[in-house]
């Protein structure tokens, strides 16, 4: 890794992975107690909606997606919210269309020729170093927002009615959450893409959970698990020349099963 690291592109990508991993291993603790993974995969699809909104209309990729995606999951907040008893098909039906809106836009900007394979598989090789800037102030603000309201987001986890009850603001913080996870989305998908970004937000919280005895413990391991993965596969990218975000995603999906399949033989012999 040392001698691929002289190369500036390399460095730009170990930076958005390490990056990425500080992100998604704080939100993913967020998005895996809350139980929002399916909400995190209507905006991931969704999001795809403002990607096509973005190249029709001429706009920056990132302001452009994440205003689309960030209304989108308002959206869905709203749905989980006030009509519970629908709220996955409702979600579903939103990120389908979503998805079908920006298929559309693509196809009718006049002489635009998109690979579609860079906002699906993500390309972390590419990511420029205003998008890493961008990064590195969303990630600020969510460790601002999760120090402030630690506490708050603690009791809406585990417990709503007892939150409500104690006089936190419970939707205010949801939705606030939600707008981060937006954020959060659209940021990864050029890393990692569109496809691929649920496993870095659900697989390290996923594995911590159960290792972990506090929220604050679970979104540590989680940083430390994806960054391991972002600079494992990283380097079997650079050495057997294959693509870098399939190679991280490979990392996680490993030590998923893995995990499960320690987790396996030692419930079989606690019995």
């Amino acid at each position: 890794m040392i001698d691929a690291l002289q190369y500036d592109f390399m460095q730009q990508a170990l930076m958005a992975g390490l990056l990425t991993s500080l992100i998604c291993g704080i939100m993913g603790s967020i998005t895996v107690i809350n139980r929002l993974v399916f909400l995190s995969g209507g905006i991931a699809h969704a999001a795809y909606g403002g990607i096509g909104l973005s190249i029709f209309m001429g706009w920056p990729f990132l302001a452009g997606t994440i205003g689309f995606s960030m209304a989108t999951a308002l959206l869905m907040a709203a749905v989980t919210i006030y009509n519970r008893e629908r709220s996955d098909a409702i979600i579903g039906v939103i990120w389908a269309t979503g998805m079908a809106i920006g298929i559309i836009l693509v196809d009718l900007t006049p002489g635009y020729q998109v690979d579609l394979m860079s906002y699906l598989f993500g390309s972390i090789l590419t990511v420029p170093n205003s998008d890493l800037i961008v990064m590195e102030w969303v990630a600020g603000g969510i460790i601002l927002f999760v120090c402030l309201f630690y506490d708050a987001i603690l009791a809406i986890s585990y417990d709503e009615e007892f939150a409500r009850v104690r006089g936190v603001h419970v939707t205010f913080l949801y939705f606030s959450m939600i707008v981060l996870l937006a954020v959060t989305i659209v940021l990864v998908i050029q890393v990692v893409g569109l496809i691929l970004i649920i496993a870095l937000l659900t697989i390290p919280a996923y594995i911590m959970e159960k290792y972990t005895k506090s929220l604050w413990q679970m979104m540590l391991g989680s940083i430390g698990l994806n960054a391991l993965f972002s600079t494992v596969g990283l380097i079997l990218a650079y050495h057997f020349n294959i693509s870098a975000s399939a190679s991280i995603i490979l990392m996680a999906g490993a030590c998923f099963l893995i995990h499960l399949g320690i987790g396996t033989i030692f419930e079989n012999l606690s019995h």
